[in-house]
């Protein structure tokens, strides 16, 4: 389901942040800080970059102050929710959602009825959630 307004709604997917990390020309952090797009996510989106710092910082090359900068800059542009805020819809996710490690981001994109932005292809083995991938949005934007 595709929401718009002024703006589109989308749950971000920790792959996508973490190609933002890694440039090679990406176009993920025009997307990212395009305002025309909203993003939400999970609150452990963030505890696990932190505790998976030094294997970011190893495979991104960037330096300790640089990460934490660039983890400044996505907070201020992603609303993070708490698990409690949509565990409610947890049951539902877990029938639709093709990946386990999914399954919260499924959640939170349900109780928003927003679409989910992942470049992981498994998850668009299933029809109840619109799984945009950065190409895609590329073409929309």
């Amino acid at each position: 389901m595709l929401k718009w307004g002024k703006y589109m709604e989308l749950v971000i997917d920790a792959n996508i942040i973490m190609s933002a990390l890694i440039p090679k020309h990406s176009k993920t952090p025009d997307l990212i800080f395009n305002d025309k797009i909203k993003l939400f996510a999970p609150d452990f989106l963030i505890k696990e970059f932190k505790k998976h710092e030094k294997e970011i910082l190893s495979k991104s090359r960037l330096s300790k102050e640089e990460f934490e900068l660039f983890l400044s800059l996505i907070s201020s542009k992603i609303n993070f929710l708490s698990y409690s805020e949509f565990k409610d819809f947890i049951p539902k996710a877990e029938k639709i959602c093709p990946d386990p490690y999914d399954i919260e981001y499924f959640a939170l994109a349900l109780k928003l009825k927003c679409s989910l932005w992942s470049n992981d292809k498994e998850l668009k083995k299933q029809n109840k959630l619109t799984v945009y991938s950065t190409k895609e949005l590329l073409k929309l934007f």
